[in-house]
């Protein structure tokens, strides 16, 4: 069975416009350079599965969506709470965190 380098390259590349990422974004976040994501977009590059859990946790869906494109693949809570958190700027994530400790003590309360 081959990888389907040019299917995964235009999910992630679909994915990045719908969340209306720019390329410097998002291989930000991932760690990589943007010619490199400029590769995997057009399916001219593999990936690691390090890039490749870090592309979707940018992306915030499941690397098994990347791959295959199925969208009934549900995330367990946990995973996909730690993959929205790594989107957000290392300078802005103390913020988020406490945002979420309030939110949850808010929650808490009402019952």
């Amino acid at each position: 069975m081959t990888f389907p380098y040019e299917e995964t390259g235009k999910r992630i590349l679909e994915l990045r416009k719908e969340r209306k990422l720019t390329r410097e974004k998002l291989a930000e976040a991932a760690d990589i350079s943007v010619q490199f994501l400029a590769d995997i977009e057009k399916g001219r590059k593999n990936m690691t599965v390090t890039t490749l859990r870090k592309l979707s946790a940018a992306l915030t869906v499941s690397a098994d969506y990347i791959i295959n494109g199925d969208k009934n693949i549900t995330l367990d809570t946990e995973t996909e709470l730690s993959e929205i958190f790594c989107t957000i700027p290392h300078d802005k994530q103390k913020n988020a965190l406490e945002l979420l400790k309030i939110f949850s003590e808010a929650v808490n309360d009402d019952k």
